[in-house]
């Protein structure tokens, strides 16, 4: 299963761009023999200044066509690593060919994109600025691979 994380924004080299490339590496690598992966960072920017909608067209554009939509946003749902991991696997053994998480600009994801979603993912009740939110999924994401795998990575 391929995952995109579709988000607003440029990431910048930077601590926070090096943390991200790190764990979506261990990700990719982890992965491979769980049928999850690659994962791919598709970056947009609304250089017309449509707000939340506009960003929310160019998301939709770099969503693939048939992508079960994950929207990471304050409101969705709260879970735990093996959680997530489960959901990953579940989806996965549906016969999902793509997972696309879709992280918002600073003003969020569009109501109308966001309502489209079909699973709304939280990482706690805080806002958390949107280009650290891609760190945490990336390393949310090689943590789920490491569970799946039976890896030593998540002690529980």
């Amino acid at each position: 299963m391929r995952v995109q994380i579709c988000a607003v924004g440029r990431l910048r080299k930077g601590p926070e761009r090096d943390l991200y490339d790190d764990y979506l590496t261990r990700f990719d690598r982890t992965g491979r023999a769980l049928a999850l992966g690659p994962a791919q960072l598709i970056e947009v920017e609304d250089k017309k200044g449509g707000g939340m909608a506009g960003e929310a067209a160019l998301l939709q554009k770099s969503i693939p066509d048939g992508a079960l939509i994950c929207a990471l946003d304050e409101r969705g749902k709260l879970m735990s690593s093996p959680d997530f991991a489960d959901l990953l696997a579940r989806w996965r053994d549906q016969g999902r060919q793509d997972v696309s998480f879709i992280i918002g600009g600073a003003d969020g994801i569009d109501p109308e994109l966001r309502a489209q979603a079909d699973a709304s993912l939280s990482f706690g009740k805080m806002v958390w600025p949107h280009m650290l939110v891609r760190v945490m999924l990336a390393e949310q994401l090689y943590r789920a691979a490491s569970i799946l795998s039976g890896g030593p990575y998540h002690r529980a």
